[in-house]
């Protein structure tokens, strides 16, 4: 391996993700998010979803809050990550689409004023906008963490958290980045 090369790839690397943090205007919708969490907080259900990566981001944000941010409570919010249960989503892909393995699950468990949090790189994936659809049906709160130009979700989410960024890998780590600022605040208050 070329170390220079490495060198010059981890540079730019860093340089677009200090970009991304320093160039976008995300506080006020990520302020949102964190107070509408907490005023969840054994309330409402909180649902996260996406593909892929963004899936695989669903899960860990879901830990996080979960465990993470009650461990200073004593009690955890209650989420679920709508990408974790490989038993629903492939029985649903294959019965009702690949396009429904999100909505489908809001339709049957949530209710009205629970949150819908959509992890997206794109913002234009079929079964993330049905999700939203169906969440603004059931009257819920819907939140997008985004990347690109956003994609169709940055009109139809509540709270777009829009970082713009032509990135697949830093829009994922902007998931983390923005959810692990949501939970450290959690930790520090008391409910």
């Amino acid at each position: 391996m070329d170390s220079k090369y490495f060198h010059l790839h981890f540079q730019a690397y860093a340089n677009n993700l200090l970009t991304v943090l320093q160039d976008n205007d995300v506080e006020d919708n990520l302020k949102v998010l964190t107070e509408t969490l907490f005023n969840t907080w054994g309330k409402q259900n909180i649902y996260i979803c996406g593909n892929g990566g963004s899936a695989a981001n669903a899960s860990h944000i879901a830990n996080d809050l979960i465990y993470g941010a009650g461990e200073t409570n004593g009690i955890g919010l209650r989420v679920e990550a709508l990408s974790s249960n490989s038993a629903v989503l492939t029985c649903l892909a294959n019965d009702t689409g690949y396009k429904n393995i999100f909505s489908e699950q809001l339709r049957v468990k949530a209710n009205k004023k629970d949150i819908l949090i959509v992890l997206s790189g794109s913002g234009n994936s079929e079964n993330i906008i049905n999700a939203v659809n169906v969440a603004k049906h059931l009257k819920m709160e819907t939140f997008g963490i985004l990347g690109y130009d956003g994609g169709f979700c940055k009109d139809i989410v509540d709270y777009p958290i829009h970082f713009k960024v032509d990135d697949m890998q830093i829009a994922e780590d902007m998931q983390l980045v923005a959810m692990h600022i949501c939970m450290q605040w959690l930790c520090q208050q008391k409910i």
